[in-house]
């Protein structure tokens, strides 16, 4: 017995493959039925004549005349149209051997595989074996070859049958059995082709015997088809023999295969179309969504570039809120229209280089290099938009609170000037006696002393008024005019204060002594108070702080100076011990004080005041230098958890990023496989959002916090927010790309094995994983695939296979590129030849075809396409209405002319 498995490599169509090797597993066991042999018997003998008589012969017993292998090799040589080897004539059992071989071996060279089908069972006569044989040989080469509709074989059959017999009522085929027992299918593939063989109407579905012997009899009798199958056995026969009915089926379709011509031709001409319609579809919903993208990102830019100053920092704060919606809620649907975009422009172009057409042109300015372009000047304003706003804030922050110092400082110092003026002018020296006068010099020297210590109050309030104008404090004007005043009163106050120092000390040399006690404590309580003075204000003092260790600093010389007030008490008990020293000599000589001292203005009652006011003052600065710390922990604690989550959303972005990469390299399966896949791993990426958006939450509390640094990461939303919608980008690309390797493989008929050894093949010499070859490694890859390209001639052949892959010149390949290549290699298109040739078909071999043969031949809506786009035809043998087919065909392929 002959093994024939290994002749299945040979065959040429992998649809066909899988059905012949379904077919030759069929269930001999059936053929034990009676009822199914006799059937098949009967057919296959009369097949098997119709041919054998073109030789003038025939069989009689189906497994008795073939066991010499003499008609059986016969047989294949009518079918075939070939010679087989020279036949031995012997009449041994060795000699019949040797010509069933011959004949077997004939079937396996046509990538047939036959099982446990050998030489000696059909020699002993095996009927199972025999009727297996001749099944096999009806496959291939009666039914093999029908092709519909991108169908073939049983499936290619059955679609053609289907579609012959649609009209019809009472006439449902959907099997090669049950679907056939009422005779009404035989009927119908007849009226079809020839409608004056058969009058259909007058067919009855209840009289089955009947319609079958009128369907056996007329294609015997007008189509030169035998009578293969009997009437009663099929209306007797519960499933009639598949088989059976799909040999003599077949003939039917060999017998009008003529008219078939014009069908598919017209098939051809609706796909052509079909292509080009839906081309001009996308082509028009590409710039749509381009320009209504160009236009959005047109008046944002605007927005964005808006630089007017706010004067508050709540209007600055509504700004930054407006950013963040766009940020949130207008950007997010644009992201995803310009991801839209691109891959509906890579799908169209891919779609128009597999139909053999020109690449799709944008429109000037609507090029995705433009859309990219416009999509980087508008990051561009945005980032300096935010960093603009966040400045601002800062700025006005700064003014605020500056403007606050101001005018607290402004406010303390005209309380102290206030009435300087008329003291320094009044002429008292004048009538005073010497002590009198003598008071009234060290009451000055006191005052100078005071003045001496206002001076830096005074530049510090000019240092602020300068910082404000430089930061460009919307109300300046009314700060320059107050410290313009505090300025010019305070050379007042210096000019008249040496005045009346030269007064004094004019009659100095008449004045006798002095009261040193009130001198000294005038000299001592002075500075003292100036320091109360100062700590009270300090006290009050404003702050603003950004961090820990900012408010820690302020809490830390907050300690030192209540560290000073122990010594500061006791020199306020000295200065009131000189007050009660005063008081204690006067009353025991019986001095009678004038009044107040007259050496200054400060009283003991004074001085307690200002200290129980200090003292005051104390805890609640304590009190508000713990609530900023707190705030500040808090505040740390924003940034610790902002930085936990934006830590985790990187690190997984990253991952994923690299996981990506990974993945489009080492996917395995069917590209349907590998698409879902890449879908369900989309989907588990989209479901990480709720990840992002707590992110988002936790960004805008601290925005809202005025926190604007963060030791514990590197990350800023920005970068996330960039890095998040560049992994989206790169699945949804990835996933295109596969979309399009089933645009390529469904196109050019490329198989699943094909795709996976170029896959592997470029792969293997991808070694840096960069998704493209350089031109060595492309060399490489195609001597691998068995492509001659080393020696001379090779070179040359090389360079106009580079010229393919790389238009451009870049010096690399991509895996699109590679693949189109091969499958222009490995498989036909439609050309601008092969749609004119069908058209030719179309209008019965005329140069032109007419507006009434269009709408017969095509479909509704393609016939108008092609009348509302066809030129008249100018030729001299053209008609009324004549068009011209040929220009119109060779436009669709973007060609200057055949």
């Amino acid at each position: 017995m002959v093994d024939y498995h290994a002749a299945n490599n040979q065959l040429s169509s992998g649809g066909v493959q899988t059905y012949m090797e379904q077919e030759n597993d069929w269930d001999r066991d059936l053929l034990l039925d009676p009822a199914w042999e006799k059937q098949q018997r009967k057919t296959f003998t009369a097949w098997c004549n119709s041919h054998l008589r073109k030789a003038g012969t025939q069989i009689d017993n189906i497994e008795e005349d073939f066991r010499d292998g003499l008609k059986l090799m016969l047989l294949l040589e009518v079918i075939s149209g070939e010679r087989l080897p020279k036949p031995e004539r012997g009449k041994m059992r060795v000699h019949k051997i040797n010509n069933v071989n011959k004949a077997l071996d004939f079937i396996a060279s046509k990538g047939v595989k036959l099982v446990s089908i050998g030489a000696e069972e059909i020699v002993d006569g095996n009927a199972k074996m025999t009727l297996g044989m001749i099944w096999t040989i009806i496959l291939r080469f009666a039914i093999q070859d029908i092709s519909v509709e991108e169908t073939s074989a049983k499936e290619g059959l059955l679609l053609w049958c289907q579609r012959k017999t649609a009209p019809y009522k009472n006439v449902n085929v959907q099997n090669f059995h049950i679907s056939w027992k009422d005779g009404l299918a035989f009927n119908a593939l007849i009226h079809r082709h020839r409608p004056d063989l058969i009058d259909y109407d007058s067919l009855r579905k209840d009289d089955p015997v009947t319609n079958l012997n009128n369907a056996f009899e007329v294609a015997e009798k007008h189509l030169d088809i035998p009578k293969m199958l009997d009437a009663e056995d099929i209306v007797g026969t519960l499933r009639p023999d598949e088989k059976a009915i799909m040999t003599y089926v077949s003939c039917f379709y060999h017998a009008f295969s003529g008219a078939q011509k014009a069908e598919t031709a017209a098939n051809r001409i609706c796909k052509v179309l079909a292509v080009n319609q839906e081309n001009e579809q996308m082509m028009e919903d590409y710039e749509k969504l381009a320009s209504d993208l160009l236009e959005w990102i047109r008046r944002t830019i605007p927005w964005l570039e808006n630089r007017t100053q706010e004067k508050t920092v709540n209007d600055m704060q509504a700004k930054q809120e407006d950013f963040r919606d766009y940020r949130t809620v207008h950007k997010p649907p644009k992201v995803q229209e310009k991801c839209q975009l691109e891959i509906s422009f890579n799908t169209l172009q891919t779609k128009l280089r597999l139909s053999n057409r020109p690449a799709f042109m944008p429109s000037e300015g609507r090029m995705v290099s433009d859309i990219n372009g416009a999509w980087h000047t508008l990051e561009g304003a945005e980032k300096g938009y935010e960093e603009w706003i966040l400045s601002e804030i800062r700025r006005l922050e700064r003014l605020e609170h500056l403007a606050e110092k101001f005018h607290q400082k402004a406010a303390i110092h005209e309380s102290w000037t206030d009435g300087k003026e008329a003291m320094l002018t009044q002429k008292d020296y004048e009538t005073s006696t010497l002590s009198e006068v003598k008071a009234l010099l060290r009451k000055h020297e006191a005052f100078e002393s005071d003045l001496a210590a206002h001076q830096d109050r005074v530049e510090q309030i000019a240092a602020i008024a300068q910082e404000l104008n430089e930061l460009d404090y919307y109300d300046s004007a009314s700060v320059n005019a107050r410290c313009q005043k505090i300025c010019d009163q305070w050379d007042s106050l210096g000019t008249l204060t040496q005045n009346r120092k030269e007064s004094l000390e004019r009659t100095e040399k008449q004045l006798e002594s002095i009261d040193e006690l009130y001198l000294e404590y005038a000299k001592r309580a002075a500075p003292f108070n100036n320091w109360m003075e100062g700590a009270m204000e300090d006290l009050q003092d404003m702050f603003i702080v950004h961090n820990i260790e900012e408010i820690q600093g302020l809490i830390t010389a907050h300690e030192q100076f209540k560290s000073t007030l122990a010594e500061a008490n006791k020199e306020r008990e000295a200065i009131q011990a000189i007050q009660a020293e005063v008081q204690k000599i006067a009353q025991s000589n019986g001095i009678k004080l004038s009044g107040a001292n007259p050496y200054t203005t400060i009283t003991p009652a004074s001085i307690d005041s200002k200290w129980e006011k200090a003292m005051a003052m104390v805890p609640q600065r304590d009190k508000a230098l713990q609530e900023e710390l707190n705030k500040q922990n808090s505040n740390d604690t924003l940034r610790a958890t902002f930085a936990t989550q934006a830590n985790t959303v990187g690190a997984y972005i990253q991952a994923k990023m690299e996981e990506i990469g990974r993945i489009s390299i080492e996917m395995n399966g069917t590209l349907e496989d590998q698409l879902t896949q890449l879908r369900e791993y989309q989907k588990s990426i989209m479901s990480y959002m709720p990840e992002i958006n707590k992110l988002e939450g936790y960004h805008q509390l601290i925005q809202e916090a005025l926190i604007f640094d963060n030791q514990y990461t590197s990350y800023t939303m920005e970068h996330l927010r960039v890095g998040w919608e560049q992994l989206l980008t790169t699945i949804a690309r990835t996933i295109n790309e596969v979309e399009n390797q089933i645009l390529t493989r469904d196109a050019k008929g490329i198989s699943q094995e094909q795709l996976y050894e170029y896959r592997a093949s470029f792969n293997h010499f991808d070694k840096d994983h960069s998704g493209a070859l350089m031109a060595e490694e492309f060399k490489a890859c195609l001597i691998s695939l068995g492509y001659d390209v080393e020696n001379d001639k090779g070179d040359t052949e090389f360079a106009r296979i580079m010229g393919i892959v790389d238009p451009n010149g870049t010096g690399a390949v991509t895996f699109q590129a590679f693949i189109d290549y091969m499958s222009k290699e490995t498989t036909d298109t439609d050309t601008a030849d092969q749609v004119i040739a069908s058209f030719k078909i179309l209008a019965g071999d005329k140069n032109f075809i007419t507006a009434e043969e269009l709408r017969r031949e095509l479909p509704p809506d393609q016939a108008e396409y092609c009348i509302a786009r066809m030129a008249p035809y100018a030729g001299p043998d053209g008609v009324a209405g004549a068009l011209d087919y040929m220009s119109f065909s060779t436009a669709l392929y973007g060609e200057s002319d055949l």
